[in-house]
């Protein structure tokens, strides 16, 4: 068991009153970790310590914010371990999904890195004459970042990465699933160097959760909000936002369709299948949900991938390698039992695992599912996978579409071409042509449509999301005026 505190102004804080909670071990129940049960006052005091170190932190060169975020990659390696082992506690995780966190994340940081000199703006043709007219962007102030538990280090360092090097300040809300995960991500920025108040950390008990939030998004000093999570929660936060008139990004929840058409590569789309569906035991918001093919290649890929999912290694991340880890806790085990109940009622066929009685869930495929059973539409987050069969590209294309996600999604076929023509016609924000709907890389515009979010992270994109661009004129000679 661990303990943590909170980072506000460059100190490290308790709650206010003392309060804590406790995250437990999902496998044998074990406190992991005690950590600041925080109050609304806890919180407008972290957005006051970010508002009072935004103007030197945003009036700081690029070059010196490149080399400290250059630097917390680094210290976010070195970390690697320990990250593993709280991952491992906190959520379950396997050590292949944590170093993959690692890797992903640090890359995240270089990323940002680059991109300090990448602000820039543009003159822009004037009908006044002597007018010099320019677009500028700027930092937008305090920045709210909340990022979950299923992918920690990435989705933590998303939340912070750009928006510093924007010259933003960052008021961090970490998971209540995985507090002290989220704490080893900033006190890596704080070896690297930043200066106090630059990045600000609070945690709360779920009870707290709504009360804490709200304290901070109605603060004045925050003009920036990113969130990461459910779509539930997502709507939520979009309405405390737009109360507040508070420009936001919003990744939520998905339920990836992964297409096979009758031309594809079959053991290519297996493996691309086997690892979107089951990466992090299924607990990815890009992960492949809903594996459509048709049904001309139909019994051949369900039979390979069925071979693949019941050779994946299975059990507690803590003793060894394994692919499938610990879901994060026994109601999700609960929920999707529930729909591999309701899928096999309705006339799914069970092609392998099934249901689970602890949070170590095994690889399971549920072949034959139509509209009429739940899993068809209802993301399952877990290492359990809805097969459709269709016949021929559109019907393809409409079951792909059939759904009010849109975040990632996946096309496989020979003909590249063809690939490319469905992947313009499905609706969401990520589209790869034989390749997995698993994916993500720093400088890519990240993000989808419909109840998958708005905005977008990364790169260029993640600029202009965390930014404000600024219309500026310069009269350079007299002005006449009519009056």
């Amino acid at each position: 068991m661990q303990t943590i505190s909170m980072l506000i102004g460059g100190e490290q804080v308790p709650a206010r009153s003392g309060k804590t909670f406790s995250r437990a071990n999902p496998l044998d129940g074990e406190i992991s970790t005690v950590a600041p049960a925080a109050s609304p006052d806890d919180a407008r005091a972290a957005v006051d310590a970010a508002a009072a170190a935004f103007p030197q932190w945003s009036a700081t060169g690029p070059g010196e914010r490149r080399a400290l975020l250059l630097k917390a990659a680094q210290a976010l390696e070195a970390r690697g371990a320990d990250l593993a082992r709280s991952m491992a506690a906190e959520t379950g995780a396997s050590a292949i999904w944590a170093g993959f966190n690692v890797h992903l994340a640090a890359g995240m940081l270089v990323e940002a890195a680059s991109l300090t000199t990448q602000i820039d703006g543009q003159v822009i043709p004037s009908d006044v004459p002597g007018s010099l007219a320019m677009a500028a962007r700027q930092p937008a102030g305090v920045v709210l970042g909340i990022a979950p538990w299923n992918a920690p280090v990435i989705l933590g360092v998303r939340a912070l990465a750009v928006p510093l090097a924007c010259g933003n300040t960052v008021v961090f809300k970490g998971s209540e699933m995985c507090p002290a995960t989220h704490g080893l991500i900033v006190q890596a920025l704080q070896e690297a160097g930043l200066p106090k108040g630059a990045v600000n950390f609070v945690t709360n008990a779920p009870a707290d959760a709504a009360a804490v939030v709200e304290a901070m998004i109605a603060h004045p000093a925050v003009r920036r909000v990113n969130f990461t999570g459910s779509t539930h929660v997502g709507r939520i936060i979009a309405q405390r936002c737009a109360e507040h008139l508070k420009p936001s990004v919003l990744e939520l929840g998905g339920k990836a369709p992964l297409v096979v058409l009758d031309d594809a590569d079959l053991d290519a789309a297996v493996n691309a299948a086997a690892f979107g569906a089951f990466a992090n035991s299924g607990q990815i918001c890009m992960s492949t949900e809903r594996i459509v093919v048709d049904a001309a290649v139909a019994d051949a890929f369900v039979s390979k991938l069925a071979a693949k999912a019941t050779a994946l290694p299975l059990g507690d991340p803590r003793k060894g390698p394994v692919v499938l880890g610990s879901v994060v806790d026994m109601s999700a085990v609960r929920r999707v039992n529930e729909l591999i109940d309701d899928a096999l009622s309705k006339g799914a066929s069970l092609v392998c695992g099934g249901k689970a009685h602890d949070t170590l869930m095994p690889a399971t495929l549920l072949d034959r599912v139509t509209p009429a059973m739940r899993i068809y539409r209802e993301e399952t987050f877990a290492p359990v996978k809805a097969i459709v069969r269709v016949e021929g590209e559109e019907a393809a294309i409409a079951c792909a579409n059939d759904n009010e996600f849109g975040l990632s999604s996946a096309v496989f076929t020979r003909d590249v071409a063809r690939g490319l023509r469905v992947a313009r016609r499905i609706e969401a924000g990520i589209c790869h042509v034989n390749g997995p709907t698993v994916h993500d890389e720093a400088q890519m515009p990240f993000g989808g449509v419909k109840s998958s979010g708005w905005g977008r992270f990364g790169g260029r994109a993640g600029i202009e999301a965390f930014t404000e661009l600024r219309w500026i004129t310069l009269q350079t000679t007299d002005r006449h005026y009519p009056f």
